[in-house]
């Protein structure tokens, strides 16, 4: 058995252990890893500093670094958000149907831990600690494989919440963190088939299309977020213009930030020189195809490929289009599947683009950002879903359970 293989083995038994441990006991512990973090708040700080440093001098840049940075406020609202998972319903044993067949029969149909949850992810230290606590509520136990870059943060992050763990009476193997970041290594993670029931890739697109290429576990595809914002010609521009910064610029480096905005062609006159001032005010640069660039002279002309992208940066790519069957062609053409918006006050152009886009989240005058687990009430989420199957957009504890089929007799056979 190897190294990897003896660690997927301690998690698969502390996932067995947490499937049989009761809501109360759970809860203990996430209230241990809500304490530990602030007690050892220093110490996570300190590692988290000293990977930032590292990684300035390799020259990441700012907005990755910003994913990669605690602060204390940061840290306490960490904190915090464990206590708001630890407050949200239990969905193991939860029944989801009841039916009793002609012959007597009882069929329940009930939420259980999906097990043990894989999870490979890049930069952002909060994500070990949202998987982690998300795992422990809904019964599975986490097996996580974070960037190199944080290495440091992690490993004190998961020595702080294993001691945790384990004070509340539960295996520490409920949380295992990968300390070898190698790519070898990560490769190895994804064929833990028997060992690690589902994988979720947390990251960029290239991340993401490495584990769905190789791994043998099954995959649940999350994260890479090209949004738009679509403002339609019946759009109140001071609203798209509200929303259109909000989307792009509140916080840059997150995959629910808008990426392109189209913009119909009989408000661009109006509605675009008074969004790119907007948007410059943020540092906003914009890309646009010509007539974009024709209507604001400091926007850089965009290329093919800024369409497809997704920048994590302060760089907006802009397109007039002509008409809404041009905007959805755009969309179907160029989204990753994530948050796409609509900004119209015509009620009919609103429900056709939200009936007709395909996916997680489509929104009418709201920014893109609201697509997270939080801001939905589910708490903290283990990531944005953009497949189809199991689950979709944010995932969080009802996300972690699989289900059973329960069935009571009387001694019926067939």
């Amino acid at each position: 058995m190897t190294e990897l293989e003896a660690l997927g083995a301690r998690a698969r038994q502390a996932a067995r252990t947490l499937a049989g441990a009761g809501t109360g006991q759970k809860n203990r512990a996430l209230r241990a890893i809500s304490e530990a973090l602030r007690t050892h708040a220093q110490d996570i700080l300190a590692a988290n500093a000293r990977d930032c440093e590292q990684a300035a001098a390799g020259g990441m840049p700012r907005a990755m670094l910003d994913r990669l940075s605690l602060t204390p406020q940061r840290l306490s609202a960490i904190a915090d958000a464990v206590l708001k998972v630890e407050a949200l319903p239990d969905p193991v044993g939860e029944r989801m149907e009841r039916r009793t067949l002609e012959n007597g029969l009882c069929i329940d149909k009930v939420r259980v831990p999906l097990g043990v949850v894989g999870i490979i992810y890049e930069s952002r230290p909060n994500v070990t600690v949202d998987a982690a606590v998300l795992c422990l509520k809904a019964g599975c136990a986490a097996f996580l494989r974070g960037g190199s870059e944080t290495i440091g943060t992690n490993i004190e992050l998961e020595r702080v919440m294993r001691g945790a763990v384990q004070s509340a009476g539960l295996p520490e193997s409920c949380i295992t963190l990968l300390h070898d970041t190698r790519r070898e290594t990560a490769a190895e993670m994804m064929r833990l088939r028997g060992f690690i029931d589902v994988l979720i890739p947390r990251g960029g697109a290239g991340l993401i299309a490495a584990v769905v290429k190789n791994a043998a576990v099954p995959v649940i595809e999350t994260g890479t977020g090209n949004c738009h914002v679509y403002v339609h010609e019946k759009a109140d521009p001071d609203m798209a213009c509200r929303i259109i910064v909000n989307a792009k610029a509140q916080r840059v480096s997150v995959c629910n930030a808008a990426e392109t905005m189209l913009v119909d062609r009989a408000i661009a006159p109006v509605f675009l020189p008074l969004a790119a001032r907007a948007l410059r005010e943020k540092g906003v640069t914009l890309r646009g195809c010509e007539q974009t660039c024709a209507l604001v002279p400091q926007a850089v002309p965009a290329c093919e490929d800024d369409w497809a992208r997704e920048f994590l940066d302060y760089i907006l790519a802009v397109r007039v289009v002509d008409g809404m069957d041009e905007a959805l062609a755009h969309i179907e053409r160029f989204s990753t599947g994530h948050s796409e918006c609509i900004v119209t006050e015509d009620a009919q152009a609103a429900e056709r683009f939200l009936r007709t886009v395909d996916c997680a989240a489509v929104y009418h005058n709201a920014s893109t950002r609201f697509t997270d687990g939080e801001e939905f009430g589910m708490g903290a989420e283990i990531g944005i879903s953009t497949q189809k199957l199991h689950a979709r957009g944010p995932m969080g504890l009802r996300e972690l359970c699989s289900y059973k089929y329960v069935v009571r007799g009387s001694g019926q056979t067939r």
